[in-house]
């Protein structure tokens, strides 16, 4: 059974209104966001640089931009497990834990990538 509420253009519209609501809650209450999304701005245009081509570059940009994503995921289970409660509890440790390690994991992609591509690019390695 589908849910009750606004469909077609205005569902999208409504959407659009919450994700725009999400980025700017993670800009106000997450410096992690914020150092990530101004990573990001400084990376796009060395992208051009360190890529070979414009696959390369884009892989680049969008392995930048997949860091950001993750971390929006890992704040939104931040933000529910602190929303049950603030006592320790083995499995709201196991979450947090969890989502740091897919940002974690998410960062080394992006060094092992940007390496790799600026060490055959740039410096003739491989």
């Amino acid at each position: 059974m589908a849910k009750p509420g606004a469909t077609g253009l205005t569902r999208v519209i409504h959407a659009t209104g919450y994700s725009m609501q999400g980025l700017g809650s993670a800009w106000r209450h997450e410096a992690a966001f914020r150092q990530e999304l101004i990573l990001i701005l400084l990376l796009t245009p060395l992208a051009f640089v360190v890529g070979h081509d414009l696959l390369q570059s884009l892989l680049l940009i969008a392995l930048a931009w997949l860091v950001v994503i993750v971390e929006i995921i890992n704040s939104a289970i931040e933000a529910v497990v602190d929303r049950i409660g603030h006592e320790r509890h083995e499995l709201s440790g196991r979450a947090k834990d969890l989502g740091s390690a897919a940002v974690f994991l998410t960062l080394a992609l992006n060094g092992v990538v940007w390496c790799a591509l600026a060490g055959r690019n740039l410096f003739g390695l491989w």
